[in-house]
């Protein structure tokens, strides 16, 4: 399943994961997602396309946000 919104994609990392969205995860994922060198992120922009991956980011700057912690 590829998550279509953001609630989908919580229910998707949290649920079916089990990963804890912290924002030290979050922020660890941000780098990585916005490093266009990073092995990880270019497989993934060329499976699901940048748009999907500006989304992903997106989606983690959101779950960043309602940790209380400011986005970078």
């Amino acid at each position: 399943m590829i998550p279509a919104n953001y609630a989908e994609w919580r229910q998707c990392i949290e649920v079916s994961c089990e990963l804890r969205l912290t924002a030290d995860f979050v922020q660890e994922r941000l780098a990585a997602l916005r490093n266009p060198a990073d092995s990880y992120t270019r497989a993934f922009a060329s499976q699901y396309g940048a748009a999907y991956l500006a989304q992903v980011i997106g989606w983690y700057e959101q779950a960043l946000a309602s940790s209380g912690r400011p986005t970078v």
